[in-house]
């Protein structure tokens, strides 16, 4: 029983050797995880096996979401700054409120699109092998943080990925969150 233990823990008794390279917990892991934590997305792939790791978890989750909420509905504040300049832009040009309101929307709803489903998704068929609606699925199911863990990047067997593309996914997520919060803010 011990040993089972010990091998769902991360031991691994095969003489002295260490099996560090097995592990999950490298930084472009750690930095993933710590996003989908506080972005409640949570695919489920990762996670804390030891009873410290997973107390330290609930902490770091108590405090991670709402500051993760502050953090988003800042970038939110900024992204909606850069809506309101290009409104008074195309006031000054002699346009209506109402056709203004309707533009800035669909430029952002456009732009976002574009930034954070579009063109990650044909970022995903080539790192991943996902075909570009299976991208878009991913993109659409973490950006709602659903995050149901059928698709989860970096995970492929058989593919080399550079060492910090789970980092360039977990700040696309944040980035990708902020702008569904300015949606909401508009």
């Amino acid at each position: 029983q011990n040993l089972t233990e010990a091998i769902q823990n991360g031991v691994y008794p095969v003489g002295n050797e260490s099996q560090i390279e097995d592990s999950n917990w490298d930084f472009s892991n750690s930095f993933f995880f710590a996003g989908t934590v506080v972005s409640t997305i949570g695919y489920g792939t990762l996670h804390p096996k030891t009873a410290g790791g997973q107390i330290f978890c609930v902490f770091f989750a108590l405090f991670g979401i709402p500051l993760n909420i502050v953090f988003l509905h800042r970038v939110g504040k900024m992204l909606s700054l850069l809506c309101k300049k290009l409104g008074k832009f195309l006031y000054e040009k002699g346009m209506r409120k109402k056709k203004i309101q309707f533009l800035t929307l669909l430029f952002f709803l456009a732009t976002g699109i574009l930034v954070f489903l579009c063109l990650p998704s044909l970022f995903f068929q080539i790192t991943e092998g996902w075909s570009y609606s299976e991208g878009i699925y991913f993109a659409f199911i973490t950006l709602s943080t659903i995050g149901f863990g059928d698709y989860v990047v970096g995970k492929q067997p058989g593919r080399n990925y550079f060492s910090y593309y789970r980092t360039l996914v977990a700040t696309w997520i944040l980035f990708g969150l902020a702008w569904i919060a300015l949606l909401f803010n508009l």
